[in-house]
This record gives structure tokens, C-alpha cells and sequence, in this order.
């Protein structure tokens, strides 16, 4: 079990609820570069799949769809899933800057606090899939020690499966 609040020492965690949607539809929105290279799309039905959605075999209780807060905008949003594909790994389904936020080196610092809880915690490793073909997703990813491991489809997508090892 993640103690979310355990993620980030510099901003407020907490999990964020439908009645949310309409602050996270605006991260989205205006995250356009991200949306050319998903099957995703930025509306509210796209939102509420986010928030419940989890891989095959993973219980709801191992999924943390959190905001991270400054004050009461939302910085940066995440899914984490706890143990997948293996118990030693989490996951980060989604990685979403506020856009206000980018280009600071904020987005860098989040990824650090929560691979120093996740290795304070016993994980391994984080995983994560970048949209093949995203400069900005590519980049940020390794950047922050993140390496490709595989490649894979999703749905008709190609995706690049990378890790940071902890």
C-alpha cells in the first residue's frame, strides 16, 4: 500500500475524486503535444477512465490516481499502480505536468521524491510506457534516468516500455 502522502515533501498529494474533472480536464487540454501520440483524448469521459482504469489482474486498492497540489492548483497529475507487473515494481501509468509548471525543473523533482519513496519503501525498480514517437515524453524520461527496454503495442499504438532501476 502506497502512502501517498509520502510522495512529494514539497507539495500536497492527495487523490484526486470526479469532482476534479473539471481542473484535470484543463491539464489535459492543454497538454496538446501529449495527445498526438495516444488514442486518448482530453474529455471528461477520458478523465473518469483514467481515475479507475488498472492492468489486467490489479485490484482497484493497488491504484493511486493523485494530483499533486500548490495550494489548490494541481501541479502535476499521476497514476501509480503498486506491483505491477511485479510486486518489487511500480508503475506510473500517466505523468502530466500543469503546463504552467513546465520547463522548471519541478517535473524532474516530483520523479525524484517518488523514486526515493518507492526505494525507501523496497520497490526495485519504477516502470512506465512512453508514446513512441513524443520528443518531449523521450526526453523527459530519460533525462530522468529512465532506459527503454522494450517496445510494444497498445491497441494499434507503439509504445516504449522504460524503467529506472532504484
Amino acid at each position: 500500500m502506497v502512502n501517498i502522502s509520502g510522495l512529494s515533501k514539497q507539495y500536497k498529494v492527495r487523490v484526486l475524486k470526479e469532482s476534479d474533472v473539471d481542473q484535470i480536464l484543463e491539464v489535459y487540454r492543454r497538454n496538446t503535444l501529449f495527445f498526438q501520440y495516444t488514442d486518448a483524448r482530453p474529455d471528461r469521459e477520458q478523465v473518469l477512465d483514467d481515475m479507475k482504469i488498472t492492468p489486467p489482474g490489479i485490484d482497484a486498492t493497488d491504484k493511486y490516481y493523485v494530483g499533486l497540489f500548490d495550494d489548490e492548483i494541481i501541479v502535476a497529475i499521476m497514476d501509480l499502480i503498486d506491483g505491477w507487473p511485479e510486486p518489487e515494481i511500480a508503475y506510473i501509468g500517466l505523468f502530466m505536468m500543469n503546463l504552467d509548471y513546465q520547463g522548471k525543473g519541478i517535473g524532474t523533482a516530483i520523479i525524484d521524491e517518488v523514486a526515493a519513496y518507492f526505494e525507501a519503501v523496497g520497490k526495485k525498480t519504477i516502470r512506465l510506457a512512453i508514446d513512441k514517437g513524443n520528443p518531449q515524453s523521450t526526453h523527459f524520461w530519460k533525462k530522468n534516468g529512465f532506459n527503454i527496454i522494450a517496445e510494444t503495442d497498445v491497441n494499434g499504438w507503439p509504445k516504449l516500455v522504460a524503467e529506472r532501476v532504484l
